[in-house]
């Protein structure tokens, strides 16, 4: 095949893999995610489980031996937990909030941002008000306050965080569609009489997923630090659920006393985690805006 016969998507793909940079962050990307999918195989203990702690053996510091023979390689924190199987873990629970909460806020984004930029008049005035008023305020902001009134778990915490984050994918689907919507191939489909659903969703649509998939790489990460944030301030997920947020938190008072680790190495988690995603966004954009093609 021919240079110049490339597929658009071919084409893609060869975009991406020319940076170094997004590689390495796709890979250490691949090998977290994969991590924290395998946690139950791969760690030396669950957590989770009462029965397998020790107390007596918390906030030892890395390569400790346990009783039993085992290696804390990175020690343990003050309930006797290993630390390495709590970040597993803990990535488990982070990765699944910030997915889980960026595919729900996109999914109502969407939906709220097409009608109004397709339908407009009072449902566009309305969207977008209640999009502004909200983005006037600092997400954190909107987060406390929400899980304040609720209180802590899993689902609270998505439905906090989707709170704060619809509007950033409403704005955006938007402004992109209202591009889209004053093009020659929508007036000619109105033209020819097709059905505003299919007009949307056959041609509207996909013209504004490459600025959305950018956003939303974006706000997964977001999600994480942000419920790290709040779990950190015990507003998050519970103490039964090691998120990293929960894991810094657990280790911040031992900091003084000289027990970095509890904390250390959870934040280096996090940091990771954020950075990785970070680094295939940002590739992403510039892959999908031909604006920014070098």
């Amino acid at each position: 095949m021919k240079a110049g016969d490339e597929t658009p998507l071919r084409r893609l793909f060869a975009d991406f893999a020319a940076n170094r940079l997004a590689i390495f962050g796709l890979g250490l990307l691949g090998v977290i995610a994969m991590a924290a999918i395998l946690a139950p195989l791969i760690s030396s203990q669950n957590p989770y489980d009462l029965a397998q702690l020790d107390v007596m053996e918390g906030r030892l510091p890395p390569g400790s031996k346990a009783p039993g023979g085992s290696t804390f390689w990175l020690g343990t924190d003050d309930q006797g937990r290993d630390m390495l199987s709590a970040i597993l873990y803990g990535l488990r629970i982070s990765l699944s909030v910030g997915v889980a909460s960026t595919v729900i806020a996109l999914a109502i984004g969407l939906a709220l941002g097409l009608a109004a930029a397709y339908w407009g008049k009072s449902a566009e005035v309305l969207i977008m008000r209640i999009a502004d008023l909200q983005l006037s305020f600092p997400a954190i902001l909107i987060a406390l306050i929400l899980l304040a009134v609720w209180g802590q778990g899993t689902l609270k915490i998505i439905a906090a965080l989707v709170a704060v984050q619809w509007a950033y994918y409403a704005r955006t689907v938007r402004s992109a569609a209202l591009v889209e919507k004053s093009k020659e191939y929508i007036e000619a489909a109105r033209c020819l009489a097709l059905s505003s659903r299919r007009i949307v969703f056959r041609h509207l649509l996909p013209n504004c997923l490459p600025p959305l998939i950018v956003v939303a790489t974006v706000q997964v990460a977001a999600a994480i630090a942000l419920e790290a944030t709040l779990s950190f301030l015990g507003l998050g997920l519970p103490v039964t659920e090691p998120s990293l947020g929960l894991l810094i938190a657990n280790g911040y008072q031992y900091l003084l006393s000289g027990k970095y680790w509890i904390s250390f190495f959870p934040g280096i988690a996090l940091l990771l985690t954020i950075v990785s995603i970070n680094l295939v966004a940002d590739q992403l954009r510039d892959v999908l805006n031909p604006r920014l093609h070098r």
